[in-house]
């Protein structure tokens, strides 16, 4: 008996890039939002959110407090689950290299400040209402999540 379910596309095809689900945590606090620069590829030198991928049976949220704390030493709690960002890193000549599905969480400020981890050059709060006119090189998505995460942190939902 089949179950109707074609699993002969099912196998990545070489070369192929796959989608690779990682976390970004949105931690704000007193009016400001915690960024990193990123130290690594894709992205090294652009501001973003604390993140990276998921470990295997990890939760997402999990996963998003675990990479805030090793990536600035903030202690933070998960909140929600609120949106998802497709990132395609491609290479000069634009072929694909990388597909990351970054799933952003709302996380609530438990306690530290900001000190740059491992993966990060710089770590810190950032004041939400100069954060426009900064001049930071962000990574694709950053401004978009950041107000939609305000939004929702400031709504009765959360």
């Amino acid at each position: 008996m089949t179950s109707g379910i074609d699993t002969t596309t099912t196998a990545p095809k070489p070369g192929h890039v796959g989608p690779v689900a990682a976390t970004i945590g949105v931690v704000f606090k007193d009016g400001r939002v915690l960024l990193v620069r990123r130290r690594n590829e894709p992205d090294a030198g652009y501001w973003g959110f604390p993140g990276g991928k998921i470990d295997r049976g990890e939760s997402i949220t999990a996963a998003a407090t675990r990479e805030i704390f090793e990536e600035t030493s903030v202690t933070a709690e998960a909140v929600k689950i609120f949106t998802a960002v497709d990132v395609l890193d491609k290479d000069k000549g634009g072929a694909l290299r990388h597909h990351f599905v970054l799933i952003a969480v709302l996380c609530h400020w438990v306690a530290g400040e900001p000190v740059a981890g491992d993966d990060a050059l710089e770590a810190r709060w950032w004041d939400l209402d100069s954060l426009d006119e900064a001049g930071l090189v962000m990574s694709f998505g950053v401004m978009e999540v950041v107000r939609e995460a305000y939004a929702l942190s400031t709504s009765r939902s959360c």
